[in-house]
């Protein structure tokens, strides 16, 4: 499943020249991931609960293009891939159009509890949302 949302691009997410701050794109990445989750009936805070976390432990971003002051884009966000211990995140910020790519993304996490110590693999209930996202990706 492809995760979607649009966002309006604020002042306070540019830089002096009205340019998309690269930082700002970085939030809407995470966003994108969050929303995903929360579509999935995979809450971020039950989780932590339940001592589990996500961290970002590998991030590549393609800069493509520019979005600027009053643009809308559109973050999309669907599972790449994932491994015993990580998910890989497809991630791209698009405009309205879906036509002019302005970042292309993949985003590993990992399964951690709080004092740090990675999961020997992810818990079922996050293992569930990723393998049903792949199969309908492939499928």
């Amino acid at each position: 499943m492809k995760h979607a949302f649009e966002q309006k691009v604020f002042y306070s997410d540019t830089d002096a020249y009205g340019v998309v701050w690269h930082g700002s794109y970085l939030r809407w990445l995470e966003m994108g991931r969050v929303l995903f989750c929360e579509e999935e009936n995979l809450s971020l805070t039950e989780l932590k609960k339940q001592d589990v976390v996500l961290p970002v432990v590998e991030l590549k971003i393609n800069y493509k293009k520019s979005a600027k002051l009053d643009d809308t884009v559109k973050v999309l966000t669907e599972v790449q891939d994932y491994g015993r211990f990580y998910i890989t995140f497809h991630q791209q910020i698009v405009d309205e159009s879906e036509n002019n790519v302005y970042i292309d993304a993949t985003v590993k996490v990992v399964a951690i509890d709080e004092s740090g110590k990675l999961y020997r693999s992810l818990p079922e209930q996050i293992l569930k949302v990723v393998e049903k996202n792949v199969q309908k990706k492939e499928g």
